[in-house]
C-alpha cells in the first residue's frame, strides 16, 4: 500500500518528558500530539510497545502482543479513581533523572503502583472499568490469558526464564498447568488488568492523535525473544530441541553497525509448521499490530526472504549461514487474511533481488538513511536523487547516531561529500548542528512519500542522546527529552518544512 505524502517524527514514548522517571501515555503524551500538529506533521513513528526485560529492549519483549506496563499514566489513574494522588509522591524522581531512564529505579518506584492499581480493579473497587475489563479479557482471550499465565509464572519463579520453572510449567503439561492457573489465579489477573489499563490508555492517546489527522507508525520485529510468552505457547513454531533449548539463533553477518556481525539470540522459526498452520500466528501477530497501530515498520524484512542462522553458543554471529524463507507465501496469506494494508519494509543490510522482489509485488515502501548516502560508492541507492515515491525517508534510524554525533565524527572524506550534495563549503558555518538541520531539510524534499526524522534531530542533539548503539548489551533505550526542550520555534521551522514541499493536511480539531 502507498502512503500518502506526509512528513512526521520518531519519539518512543519512553523518551517523553515527565515527573515518573519514564515516558508515559498521560499528560506530555498528549503535548507531543499537539505539537505535531501545530508543526504540521502527520505521522508519529514508535518503537515496538511491548513489555521489556533484561536490556531494556523494547525489540527482547516477552510478549510480542502485550503493552508495556511502565507506559501507563499514573496520573490517568488517578483521573480513573484507581490511585490517590498523594501515594504518586513514591514515584517521583527529581530532576536530575529527566535527561535518562534509570529502568531499574523505575521498576522499583513505578510497578507498586501499578499493581495496586490493577488489584483494585480487579477487586471490583471501579464498576464500570470493571466491566470493561471484562469485556476486554473476553475479547483478547486469545492472546492475553497465556500472558497473564506467562507473566504470573515469571513472577513465582522470582522472574526466571521459563527454561528454570518448575518443568510441569515450562513444558505446559496440562495436569501442572491447570494446578499452577489455578494457584495463581490472582495474579494473572493483576496482569491481564494491567493489559486492559495500558491499552485504554493507549487507545485513547491514538484517538486524539487520529483527531489531529496524525498515524501511529509502530514497529514489529520479525523476530521474538526466547523468554517469552511466545515461544513457550508455541514451541513448534521455533527451532528447539526436545528439551525446549534454541538450536541455531538469529542475527546478521558483519555489517555497518558490527564487524563481527550482529547475534541477536532470537530462536529462529520453523517455517514448515508455520505454513501447515496457515501462517496463522503471523496473521494474529500483525492484526494485533494494527490493533496498535496505523502503519506497521516490519523490522529486519531481509529475513522472510532468508535468514542468518548461527549455532547456539556461539560467541559472534560470524559463524552462521543463510537458509531460506518462504516470504512470498506468508504475505499472501497476511494479504487474504487482513486485506491491503499499510506495512513498511525494514530493507536495510544486505538486499537481495529476492527481497526486493517481494516488496514490489506487494507494493511495500522500503527504507532510506540520509547516513548511509555519503560513503562514495557509485550508485548509493540512499543518496536522494536515487529515491523513489514509495519510500520512506529517515536522517537516521534509533539504532543510528544522532546526525549531529554522526557528522562530527564522521571521516573527513564523507564530511566533504556531505558538504559537497548540499552546496556548502568549509567557512566554518557548516557545524554539525547546522549540517543536521540540512539533512532534515533534504528529506523533507524528496520525493519519498514518507520523511520520519528523529526528534534529537530536530533538537540538534549529539551523540550523548543516541537511543540505541547496536552490539551493545547494556546502556540503550535510556534517552529522554527534557519538559520544554521543544519550542514554537521548532514547530514553526517544521512547519515551514512540510509546507514548502506539501507534506501537510489540514488537521481535523483536537
Amino acid at each position: 500500500m502507498r502512503l500518502p505524502r506526509a512528513s512526521g517524527l520518531l519519539l518512543h514514548p519512553t523518551s517523553l518528558p515527565g515527573p515518573f522517571g519514564i515516558g508515559d501515555l498521560g499528560p506530555a503524551a498528549y503535548a507531543f500530539v499537539d505539537f505535531l500538529a501545530a508543526a504540521g506533521q502527520r505521522c508519529w513513528q514508535v518503537l515496538p510497545l511491548g513489555p521489556t526485560s533484561y536490556g531494556d529492549s523494547p525489540y527482547q519483549s516477552p510478549s510480542t502482543f502485550a503493552g508495556n506496563p511502565l507506559l501507563i499514566s499514573l496520573e490517568r489513574l488517578v483521573d480513573d479513581g484507581l490511585l490517590d494522588a498523594p501515594a504518586l509522591d513514591a514515584a517521583r524522581f527529581d530532576a536530575s533523572a529527566d535527561d535518562a531512564v534509570d529502568y531499574g529505579a523505575v521498576i522499583a518506584r513505578k510497578m507498586p503502583l501499578l499493581r495496586a492499581a490493577a488489584r483494585r480493579l480487579c477487586e471490583g473497587e471501579h464498576a464500570s472499568l470493571g466491566e470493561a475489563f471484562t469485556r476486554f479479557r473476553a475479547a483478547e482471550a486469545a492472546w492475553i490469558e497465556d500472558v497473564a499465565l506467562f507473566l504470573a509464572l515469571k513472577d513465582a519463579h522470582g522472574g526466571a526464564p521459563w527454561r528454570a520453572w518448575d518443568p510441569g510449567a515450562a513444558l505446559r503439561r496440562p495436569t501442572a498447568l491447570a494446578r499452577w492457573r489455578g494457584d495463581l489465579a490472582p495474579l494473572v489477573a493483576e496482569h491481564a488488568a494491567l493489559q486492559f489499563l495500558f491499552f485504554r490508555q493507549w487507545d485513547a492517546l491514538r484517538g486524539a492523535a487520529a483527531a489531529r489527522g496524525i498515524r501511529v507508525i509502530g514497529d514489529v520485529p520479525i523476530f521474538v525473544a526466547y523468554d517469552s510468552a511466545d515461544v513457550w505457547a508455541h514451541r513448534r513454531f521455533f527451532q528447539l530441541d526436545r528439551h525446549g533449548d534454541p538450536t541455531v539463533v538469529a542475527g546478521v553477518p558483519p555489517d555497518y553497525f558490527s564487524a563481527t556481525g550482529q547475534l541477536w539470540g532470537n530462536p529462529l522459526y520453523r517455517w514448515g509448521a508455520l505454513a501447515a498452520d496457515g501462517y496463522a500466528w503471523w496473521v494474529a501477530r500483525l492484526r494485533a499490530a494494527f490493533r496498535l497501530y496505523d502503519v506497521v515498520r516490519v523490522d529486519h524484512f531481509i529475513g522472510f526472504t532468508r535468514y542468518w542462522a548461527v549455532p547456539a553458543g556461539e560467541a559472534t554471529a560470524m559463524g552462521g549461514r543463510w537458509h531460506p524463507a518462504p516470504g512470498e507465501a506468508v504475505f499472501a496469506a497476511l494479504r487474504a487474511a487482513l486485506g491491503d494494508v499499510a506495512i513498511v519494509a525494514e530493507n536495510l543490510g544486505v538486499v537481495t533481488p529476492q527481497v526486493e522482489g517481494l516488496r514490489a509485488d506487494y507494493e511495500l515502501p522500503g527504507m532510506k538513511i540520509l547516513q548511509f548516502a555519503f560513503d562514495g560508492e557509485p550508485g548509493n541507492t540512499f543518496l536522494p536523487h536515487a529515491f523513489v515515491a514509495n519510500d520512506i525517508v529517515y536522517t537516521g534510524t534509533h539504532d543510528n547516531d544522532t546526525t549531529v554525533g554522526w557528522f562530527a565524527a564522521a571521516p573527513a572524506p564523507i564530511r566533504a561529500r556531505v558538504l559537497r550534495y548540499l552546496g556548502r563549503v568549509d567557512d566554518g558555518t557548516a557545524t554539525p548542528q547546522a549540517i543536521a538541520g540540512e539533512l532534515v531539510r533534504v528529506a523533507m524534499s524528496s520525493v519519498a512519500d514518507t520523511a520520519v526524522v528523529p526528534l534529537q534531530d530536530v533538537l540538534g542533539l549529539g551523540s550523548e542522546s543516541r537511543m540505541n548503539l547496536p552490539g551493545r548489551a547494556q546502556g540503550n533505550w535510556a534517552w529522554r527529552m527534557r519538559q520544554g526542550e521543544l519550542s514554537t520555534a521548532h514547530a514553526d521551522w517544521l512547519r515551514g518544512l512540510a509546507e514548502t514541499y506539501e507534506r501537510t493536511a489540514v488537521s481535523a480539531p483536537a
